[in-house]
């Protein structure tokens, strides 16, 4: 063990425990328990174009996933929650919203939900937008002010935080 990984204290992540991937197990486990054991009926028209437009969702959130994280890796920091960051990325898909990552997860489970027809994807997603911002994100921005102060700043007045 290096002497850096010794000191890993929360003084230079932003939490010791990784929220968002928590939070992602648990809604999954969530929806598709609900689904099992109290199926609510899918809303809406059944058509082509709502498939198109559900699971258009769905994919964009995959790729705005995918994105950020080739966004995080260029600038050579961390993707994972609870890990310190060592740059600062305001560009890509940070350039327009600040947590691409988790607006990524959301648009996936609106997707699941569509090609499963699974109500409670989309039941929960307002759910797990208010448990990421709340556990994750506010830590998140928290950390980030401390570390790369007026720069942070900066990017947080000019930046949304999810849409």
């Amino acid at each position: 063990m290096s002497s850096d990984e010794g000191n890993d204290t929360n003084a230079d992540r932003p939490s010791s425990i990784p929220w968002p991937p928590l939070l992602i197990v648990a809604m999954l486990t969530t929806a598709i328990a609900l689904g099992n054991y109290l199926p609510l009926p899918w809303p809406g028209i059944d058509d082509m174009p709502a498939r198109v437009i559900g699971i258009g969702l769905g994919a964009l959130g995959v790729m705005l996933f995918i994105w950020a994280g080739y966004t995080l890796w260029r600038h050579d920091t961390t993707v994972m929650p609870h890990k310190g960051s060592t740059a600062l990325a305001t560009n890509g898909p940070f350039a327009w919203v600040r947590n691409p990552i988790y607006l990524g997860d959301a648009l996936i489970f609106l997707g699941v939900g569509e090609f499963t027809k699974n109500i409670w994807f989309v039941i929960l997603t307002p759910v797990f937008a208010a448990l990421v911002t709340w556990l994750a994100i506010l830590p998140e921005e928290r950390y980030l002010e401390k570390k790369f102060g007026d720069a942070y700043r900066a990017y947080k007045e000019k930046t949304r935080r999810w849409i």
